[in-house]
């Protein structure tokens, strides 16, 4: 099916709530679910401070996502491949090698969550919270995109709707404490700002991430709306999750899993174990969404070639080569230390290999035009 087909009698919320979704699923992952990314980068800050990073991260990702969906669309590149080879040009293996050192951290820490969880809830070994997460990988992305847009669809309503009762317990618990945390504490200063643009800079690669969603959007305007929209849309959960954690600011900054801490405090058993098949299902759309990119990339230079797309069967083998060389490194290494060093090391290789030429190649060909060679390199 041609884009142009697949575009045709597009709703309005797969044009423009499904990449935002899309991209918040990606992003949410084990640290910003469990709030052991909120502890990292915002809770140094302050209550004030920390709030101040998440709007400047927040309008990070939707001016970049607003360039890299109408780029994507310009280009007619719906998978990163295509996208870098009409960025980069010959270059473009740089984000590809980028890309894997992410697909690796991310995964390993989606395997640490994942078993901390098990373990925390139900009492069980730490590797059977991993396996069952990379078992549920492998199915969803098996089926290709259809699949896995319904699973962005489903599971986001299901994750907006936990943190907002979240926040609503969490402030008839120790509301009192949370609107002293804020009281008390000085205007933003000190290094809000690097934590804002360091959590932003990782975690954009989602944009290209979803490309293929990006499939329904019918006019450039669509594009731009929709990555506007999708900053705010991927921010909101962690907002709300960062003013409950304020209550017990600045010692909830030290927990391995905040989400934890704060639901033992909140002492409502049945909530407690939802909030963590809450965060285990968005542990499983953020793993989904990144294995599923690597899937649309091989399946797109496959198809380029003139050879029937792939399988379902192929796209379980490849999900699940994957996730066994990824998902049991956090193990060894731990939930904590892969976030604290990894993702600030990531920041610095996206800015250099995405989002600088982005803003800067990307940003020429959006102005100038691409001609039709360019859509031919691409391909």
């Amino acid at each position: 099916m041609s884009v142009g087909d697949s575009a045709t009698g597009s709703s309005w919320f797969q044009r423009f709530l499904l990449p935002g979704f899309a991209l918040k699923a990606v992003i949410i992952g084990g640290g910003y679910a469990t709030g052991r990314e909120l502890a990292e980068y915002f809770v140094p800050s302050g209550p004030w401070g920390g709030l101040a990073a998440m709007l400047l991260a927040t309008l990070v990702w939707s001016v970049v996502a607003a360039l890299t969906f109408a780029l994507a669309r310009k280009l007619g590149a719906y998978d990163y491949r295509a996208f870098f080879k009409g960025l980069l040009g010959p270059a473009w293996g740089a984000f590809e090698a980028a890309y894997i050192i992410f697909v690796i951290l991310i995964l390993a820490v989606f395997g640490a969550a994942a078993g901390a969880i098990g373990a925390a809830t139900f009492g069980w070994p730490e590797w059977t919270g991993s396996l069952l997460l990379a078992v549920s990988i492998v199915a969803v992305t098996a089926w290709g995109t259809g699949a896995v847009e319904q699973m962005f669809k489903y599971v986001s309503i299901l994750l907006y709707a936990v943190y907002g009762l979240f926040l609503i317990l969490a402030l008839a618990s120790f509301g009192g404490l949370i609107g002293q945390g804020f009281a008390n504490a000085p205007p933003p200063s000190g290094n809000w700002m690097a934590g804002g643009l360091t959590y932003a800079s990782y975690n954009i690669v989602g944009a290209v991430v979803i490309l293929p969603v990006l499939r329904h959007l019918t006019s450039q305007r669509d594009a731009v709306v929709a990555g506007l929209i999708a900053g705010p849309l991927s921010m909101l959960p962690a907002i709300l999750f960062f003013v409950a954690m304020m209550a017990f600011y600045p010692a909830i900054g030290a927990e391995t899993l905040p989400s934890d801490f704060l639901l033992r405090q909140m002492t409502v058993p049945g909530f407690h174990i939802l909030f963590q098949v809450m965060i285990f299902a968005a542990l499983l759309e953020s793993g989904a969404g990144a294995v599923h990119a690597i899937n649309e990339r091989i399946s797109g230079a496959v198809e380029s070639r003139g050879r029937p797309a792939l399988t379902p069967g192929m796209r379980a083998v490849i999900g699940a080569v994957i996730l066994a060389g990824c998902m049991f490194v956090a193990g060894r290494i731990g939930l904590v230390d892969l976030i604290a060093s990894g993702y600030r090391f990531l920041a610095w290789l996206f800015l250099a290999v995405f989002v600088a030429p982005l803003l800067t190649v990307g940003v020429y060909r959006l102005l100038r035009g691409t001609p039709p060679s360019q859509l031919e390199t691409a391909s």
